[in-house]
């Protein structure tokens, strides 16, 4: 995939022109993405502005400007070495406009893609329930016909940001009496009306950026995919995840690693061969996981491409691939600082006072469990992929 120069250009400027003032410092860290809520929601506003949002979108009318793949790897990388802010809309941006551009009507694309394009409309994901998380076939939720539209009710869990978020993603069961991924539906629903409460979950670093969801009626008025064709749309939404989105959050990791190795540095501990060992392993596992990610967007279709059925295999492996490396990481981030990184001062005051690298440990504890557990993937691999059988319940 080549460089474009002019672009990266382009795109460095306008962001260190931009990332000061109030939208300095908002790149934040692990788990601090609700807060500084009124800048992160300018900032999206900036982008959207500029023409930031939706690249490539354009190509089909619905996005700010006309982009290339290689050219959303450059914004993505620039973004992520400018130290900018972390995206809050991230899932209208890159989950939910990729899946409307493969998958919605042109009435769905109309309303909802510029919105997000101008960074006016917030979303987050309705997948995960009590009793389906990472086995996400076994939902709950139900959505019943009610004239043109449906009512939901059920409950979902560990959505980020649902107490901020415009509108809500949401995969429901509309045919009670199918099984398992059979009888789903991708609905849309709108946080902002009754039948809709948020209850935010206080996490081990203190922070509430996830949120349990509860659904009692409330009306979703439209239906992405077809009535029945949920998990298909769920699926490629999840396949999405791997597309330009991960090479800026491997970006994101490098920058904290680089924190880690400084860090090592400062104490001296960087000459402990073990510790050597640890930072040289993460450096080598990082820039291997940009090269997968690398090959698996060079076989992505493009946002206006027609849809196709996504890699089963792809999306397991790079969750397996950054879950546990970020969670190693974490534990690195403690262990260049010795014993004292667990009674550091600030720790406990009467509520949390967590320095970055203590942030990172405890957040990334959840690495390999949230988005899919390990389980769950390598299930998806030895079974979609491999072709093994599955195990017996």
């Amino acid at each position: 995939m080549e460089d474009d120069p002019a672009f990266r250009a382009e795109a460095r400027g306008w962001l260190e022109e931009r990332v000061r003032g109030e939208y300095a410092g908002l790149d934040g860290g692990a788990g601090e993405i609700h807060q500084g809520w009124a800048a992160r929601r300018a900032w999206e506003r900036e982008l959207g502005r500029a023409g930031w949002i939706g690249l490539g979108w354009a190509e089909g009318g619905h996005g700010n400007r006309t982009a290339s793949p290689a050219q959303r790897v450059v914004w993505a990388e620039e973004y992520a070495r400018a130290r900018a802010p972390l995206r809050i809309g991230h899932m209208g941006e890159n989950l939910l406009g990729p899946t409307l551009v493969a998958f919605g009507d042109e009435e769905q694309k109309r309303r909802f893609l510029p919105a997000i394009a101008r960074g006016g409309e917030l979303w987050c994901q309705g997948y995960s329930e009590p009793d389906a998380g990472s086995d996400l076939a076994a939902v709950r939720t139900s959505a019943v016909r009610d004239g043109t539209g449906y009512r939901v009710t059920g409950q979902k869990v560990w959505t980020s940001l649902a107490r901020e978020a415009d509108w809500c993603f949401v995969l429901a069961r509309t045919d009670p009496a199918a099984a398992r991924h059979h009888g789903l539906s991708f609905l849309l629903v709108a946080m902002d009306q009754p039948g809709v409460e948020v209850r935010p979950i206080r996490q081990l670093t203190g922070t509430s950026e996830f949120n349990e969801v509860f659904f009692d009626g409330a009306r979703a008025a439209h239906v992405v995919g077809g009535e029945g064709h949920g998990w298909r749309v769920a699926m490629s939404l999840l396949a999405a995840e791997r597309g330009v989105a991960v090479l800026a959050q491997q970006i994101g990791f490098e920058s904290e690693l680089a924190d880690v190795l400084r860090t090592a540095v400062r104490e001296g501990t960087a000459e402990d061969p073990v510790i050597r060992e640890r930072l040289i392993r993460q450096w080598a596992e990082l820039r291997v996981m940009r090269w997968t990610a690398l090959r698996a967007l060079a076989g992505a279709p493009d946002p206006g491409a027609p849809s196709r059925a996504p890699d089963p295999g792809a999306p397991s492996v790079a969750k397996l691939l950054w879950g546990g490396w970020h969670q190693r990481l974490g534990e690195l981030a403690l262990a260049v600082r010795g014993p004292g990184a667990a009674t550091g001062p600030g720790v406990w005051d009467g509520r949390y006072g967590l320095d970055p690298g203590q942030r990172l440990f405890l957040f990334s504890r959840a690495d390999t469990v949230y988005g899919g557990s390990d389980e769950i993937q390598r299930n998806i691999i030895a079974e979609r992929v491999l072709g093994l059988p599955r195990e017996r319940s």
